[in-house]
């Protein structure tokens, strides 16, 4: 059997808005179909696209039992997971929501660090356009800033400036 190469994740694609046409039930409420889970690996500098992560199931958080306590899991690599939110702005499509949550994994011992209800809380704020980047350390942020300039210039220029310099490295 051939080895499947690791598939290219995007951005989840802008659709059009699900509840257009019908103005009674689900009128007003967030969509998930505009947010996207990325995934900052810190040590080795990347940042990847992970869906699995809406649902707690990315490659990093596969296999793990998370723990509510960070010294229970002293020697856990550090990633960060990163909500962004696209919308369609009067320009184009641009970046609206990006906020990062912290989370630590020790693969040898198949244990983390995460607190899923500032994961869940995260991700709401994201859906409502928030910018929740300031607390990333600097190469974090380095490496968030590239990996979005990279995907799409436009977007990123596009979006807001609060976005650019909590994300600009002093």
């Amino acid at each position: 059997m051939e080895e499947q190469q690791k598939k290219k994740v995007g951005f989840n694609i802008i659709k059009n808005d699900p509840t257009e046409g019908h103005g009674g039930f689900g009128a007003g409420v967030l969509t998930l179909d505009n947010i996207s889970p990325v995934i900052i690996d810190v040590e080795a500098g990347e940042a990847e696209v992970d869906i699995g992560a809406m649902h707690a199931r990315s490659a990093v958080e596969r296999g793990i039992k998370f723990l509510t306590s960070k010294e229970e899991v002293p020697n856990a690599k550090p990633y960060w997971l990163v909500w962004v939110t696209i919308e369609v702005g009067p320009n184009g499509p641009l970046y609206a929501g990006v906020t990062a949550c912290e989370m630590t994994v020790d693969r040898s011992i198949r244990r983390g660090y995460k607190s899923l209800p500032e994961h869940v809380n995260k991700m709401d704020k994201s859906l409502k356009r928030h910018i929740m980047v300031e607390h990333m350390d600097d190469k974090s942020k380095k490496i968030l800033s590239d990996y979005l300039q990279n995907h799409d210039a436009g977007m990123w220029e596009r979006s807001a400036e609060q976005l650019k310099q909590d994300l600009t490295v002093k």
